[in-house]
């Protein structure tokens, strides 16, 4: 097949069929083709043209299925017979109905690794119920634990929920039973919900308050802004930076540069009582000069520094740039495939195709019939 939508990486050769959705699937589905699988994604009709924008379809093949027809259910089974993995992003419900649902499609293809991604599961009582990310992570304390002292919590993105705790482990998932397929030939369900893996993701936090770590509200505790010495900081041009220095090496070598050595308020680093105090204090240090004028100081030093950039600035940074962590793509600058391997590197994706564009190569190069994928 075309090696530009295969591309390279550890994954080359991976079949994987993508229900088009929104959200945790596509970017899933992306993740696998950066690694070099190929990715079908079945969308509905009518096709139109690629939009470069559209990041997630990248590196991905379309065909086009109606599903509330005989003909589109051909092509979505004919898919599935063929395919290593499976990915939907359905209500719980939707694809039985459709018949195209795990009891089905396992037995046509028992070696198919069925990847279920939703908010709330499989089953609960929330199952069938409308949401989205910031409703799933609400339930999990994530939500609860992000935000400024005394005010409210704080929208995280969507990264907690649908890309952390939904498309990050679902792909676990799916790669988990794949490795177990390895050995049983037998592929299985993979139910990820986002509200099970953003819990998940806040282990190392129920260990921390488990050991009396983390004892107050959201913005009074360590790693959630309460901390002077991890926040960031108003610098005098109106940019900010982002201070880490919590282990004492670190924070002594900060206190050097920032002039603060011999304040004696400054040593007692993990009294929380006096966090809010010495917040204020840095505040007005770091309000002294540009965020340039920090990034001379203090990035080429170890006091855990960085300067906060936002979308535009990002690829532009001389560690990024170092590292080819961007790259523009008819006109798009975005995100580099990672992470990078040493054997199988992957290639930088081929850019989004015209929806419903690809049905006569699938059909080549996964052996369908005429008839089962249009």
């Amino acid at each position: 097949m075309n090696e530009a939508i295969e591309g390279r990486g550890p994954l080359a050769g991976l079949k994987v069929l993508e229900f088009s959705g929104l959200g945790p699937g596509p970017f899933a589905g992306m993740l696998l083709a950066d690694m070099g699988a190929d990715v079908v994604r079945l969308d509905r009709p009518p096709g139109r043209p690629a939009d470069p924008a559209d990041v997630t379809s990248r590196g991905k093949r379309s065909v086009l299925a109606d599903l509330k027809s005989p003909e589109g259910l051909a092509t979505a089974r004919g898919l599935a017979a063929r395919a290593d993995v499976l990915i939907e992003g359905f209500r719980p419900g939707v694809m039985e109905r459709l018949g195209l649902g795990p009891d089905e499609l396992l037995a046509a293809n028992p070696r198919l690794v069925y990847g279920r991604i939703t908010g709330w599961g499989q089953h609960g009582p929330l199952a069938k119920r409308a949401g989205h990310d910031l409703n799933y992570i609400a339930i999990t304390g994530a939500l609860a634990a992000i935000g400024e002292r005394g005010g409210r919590p704080v929208p995280p993105l969507n990264l907690v929920g649908d890309f952390g705790g939904g498309s990050m482990f679902l792909l676990f998932g799916v790669l988990s039973a794949l490795y177990e397929r390895a050995r049983s030939g037998r592929g299985q369900v993979v139910d990820a919900a986002m509200t099970d893996g953003a819990m998940a993701m806040l282990a190392p936090i129920v260990g921390l308050r488990a050991e009396g770590r983390w004892p107050g509200p959201r913005g009074g505790n360590l790693l959630d802004g309460g901390a002077y010495f991890y926040n960031t900081y108003r610098c005098a041009d109106g940019e900010y930076i982002a201070l880490g220095a919590i282990e004492p090496q670190f924070y002594q070598l900060l206190r050097e540069k920032l002039g603060i050595l011999d304040a004696p308020e400054f040593d007692a680093q993990m009294n929380a009582g006096r966090w809010p105090e010495l917040s204020e204090r840095l505040a007005g240090i770091v309000a002294t000069r540009t965020r340039a004028e920090w990034t001379a100081l203090l990035e080429d030093i170890d006091v855990c520094f960085a300067p906060v950039l936002d979308f535009d600035e990002a690829p532009e940074h001389p560690h990024n740039r170092a590292r080819k962590s961007h790259y523009v793509q008819d006109g798009v600058t975005q995100p580099a495939p990672a992470p990078r391997f040493s054997r199988t590197p992957a290639a930088q994706p081929a850019p989004p195709r015209d929806v419903g564009g690809d049905a006569a190569s699938v059909r080549a190069d996964w052996g369908v019939a005429d008839q089962e994928a249009r």
